[in-house]
């Protein structure tokens, strides 16, 4: 049995509260929302904090007017009324409903990146002498690089993207509002932009998009994503007026696919269109062999979920694809 190392538990009341527990204890700490991420690496010693300071008890982060609280579970954000279409196909595909109903909004977005190398037990990482991410000196996935290249395995943050949401940070120094695509960096071991004492506290999203959100994994429920297509547009009748896709699980980020998404601009969804278009999209997916099933296939696959996506907003009926890629995967 894989047992949690010992920590000191803190349960703060406010966001400021929470901020100044941070500040003060610096990289000791850490976060715990629903802990369905972060607990199981902690029993296989990916991280071991001293303190754990809970988000459970700060109702301000449950917001669900006019902003999405990130203390909202996942569960919470699907019963919601008028949630765009991807951010809900996003949330509903995440792990599995017990799940769904510890893991928030807040926790998706910042989850930790994933690697084969790196989601083992200790003693299965300690006979490979461990890895760039954690403990060592070599990443196994490429032995050249200096970066880590574990890859980015949250659902709902290629959607938000895609809908050009932003999220709101909360630390010492006060408050700041950035773009979601600007919450990623590219490593694997530093891949996001928050400060140590910032806490994301909500996530605000405009209207006017029409988008969907395209999932591929192994089994038809509770993995990882092994690729992530959002694509969010808006029409001027059947025209493209602006258009946003992003790309998740294919890198150490997710991110946008900024020639797509200019491409398609004042363009109809034409079949010739969207080969062209899911081709660029395609060509900026760049798997590594980190994670499950063959990386050029999955490369591949990426041209295959971005047309879903487009003929899906072109108003397709996908349902039965969708229900195939559910139940046997692909």
């Amino acid at each position: 049995m894989l047992r949690l190392p010992w920590f000191e538990y803190r349960a703060p009341r406010s966001v400021v509260e929470a901020a100044k527990i941070l500040a003060g204890e610096g990289p000791a700490a850490m976060l715990v929302a629903g802990g369905t991420d972060l607990l199981p690496n902690m029993k296989r010693r990916h991280q071991t904090p001293k303190v754990l300071v809970s988000l459970k008890g700060i109702e301000s982060l449950r917001n669900a007017n006019g902003t999405l609280g990130s203390g909202l579970t996942l569960s919470e954000i699907l019963s919601l009324k008028k949630i765009p279409g991807a951010l809900r196909q996003a949330a509903a595909q995440v792990a599995t409903p017990h799940l769904r109903n510890m893991g928030t909004l807040g926790g998706n977005l910042c989850l930790d990146t994933r690697c084969t190398y790196y989601n083992q037990n200790y003693e299965w990482r300690q006979a490979i002498d461990f890895c760039l991410k954690k403990d060592g000196n070599i990443c196994w996935v490429a032995t050249a690089s200096k970066r880590c290249v574990a890859v980015s395995s949250t659902d709902t943050a290629p959607a938000l993207i895609a809908l050009n949401a932003r999220v709101v940070l909360q630390g010492g120094s006060g408050e700041r509002e950035i773009p979601v695509e600007n919450l990623y960096k590219n490593d694997g071991i530093d891949y996001l932009s928050r400060k140590p004492d910032e806490i994301l506290t909500s996530v605000k999203i405009p209207d006017g998009w029409k988008s969907c959100y395209w999932k591929l994994r192994r089994r038809g429920s509770f993995d990882f994503p092994l690729l992530g297509v959002a694509v969010a547009i808006k029409f001027s009748g059947d025209v493209v007026e602006e258009a946003r896709v992003a790309l998740g699980a294919a890198a150490s980020r997710p991110f946008l696919v900024e020639k797509a998404s200019e491409y398609l601009k004042g363009k109809k969804l034409t079949d010739d269109v969207i080969a062209e278009a899911s081709a660029l999209i395609a060509n900026r997916a760049k798997p590594m062999d980190n994670t499950d099933m063959d990386l050029y296939w999955r490369k591949e696959v990426a041209d295959d979920f971005a047309g879903y996506a487009l003929r899906e907003l072109r108003g397709d009926d996908m349902r039965a694809i969708r229900l195939r890629i559910a139940r046997y995967a692909i």
